[in-house]
């Protein structure tokens, strides 16, 4: 098949799931389509950009969003590395030695939720890098060229959705109102920022805090930001105690 037909081919599977949305094209659309036309079980995407936090967008079940939210809280796997290194991530079996050895904490928080097989594909246009299209299977899976290349098309159309919407029309996560989306990127930084004052860090060293607390606690990111900024949950500063305090 050849590359034009492979393009027409993917837009239609995921022209035709926006139209069971009754929406417009969105990447949670290109995350379905692909899950229904690849030898795997679930797919995440998130938006990624060198200095600032990265953001989950889409994730089709329960194991794709830890999947997402894995990699955004501990810094690392496969997503994390198919954006730095602009290439994609294959991992056909997490449990080979390779895999254990490259990423230590994230093989074993990934194979507990579930992953077995892990490919990450980054969504680039040129020099521009909008972050990465996750694919998981739960029993090992080693694509052929025909899927990789199928796999490589889905995420060059998740570029052009992403980069083409406002991020408020790219779909929000597991089918939740889009406008969720805004408000769960815009309280992260948020909380971000609240931490840089109140820690006197800068923003990077206050989002990895954010990070460590969440991932220690086995809470998810966004949760422990929305307690940051309601107030219910304070970061000591380095002369303070070690642990944040709840506030009762």
């Amino acid at each position: 098949m050849g590359p034009d037909s492979r393009s027409t081919r993917i837009r239609m599977l995921v022209a035709e799931q926006a139209a069971r949305r009754g929406a417009r094209v969105g990447v949670v659309d290109v995350c379905t389509a692909a899950v229904a036309a690849l030898p795997v079980c679930g797919a995440g995407l998130s938006a990624m950009s060198k200095g600032a936090p990265s953001h989950p967008l889409c994730s089709t079940d329960d194991v794709s969003e830890q999947l997402e939210e894995l990699q955004l809280t501990l810094g690392e796997g496969p997503c994390v590395d198919a954006f730095l290194h602009g290439s994609a991530v294959l991992v056909p079996d997490l449990l080979a030695r390779d895999e254990q050895d490259r990423w230590m904490v994230f093989a074993e928080a990934a194979l507990e939720a579930g992953a077995r097989a892990v490919f990450a594909l980054p969504l680039q246009m040129g020099a521009i890098s909008a972050g990465v299209l996750d694919l998981y299977a739960h029993v090992p899976v080693r694509l052929n060229a025909a899927e990789l290349a199928d796999a490589l098309a889905f995420a060059d159309l998740a570029t052009l959705v992403l980069l083409d919407a406002r991020i408020d029309e790219t779909g929000g996560p597991r089918g939740e109102p889009v406008e969720d989306l805004g408000a769960y990127r815009a309280e992260i930084d948020q909380a971000g920022g609240i931490l840089t004052v109140q820690l006197g860090v800068g923003i990077e060293e206050a989002t990895v805090r954010l990070r460590a607390y969440a991932y220690a606690q086995g809470r998810r990111l966004a949760d422990v930001a929305a307690d940051v900024v309601a107030r219910r949950l304070r970061f000591p500063t380095d002369a303070e105690t070690d642990q944040p305090d709840e506030e009762t």
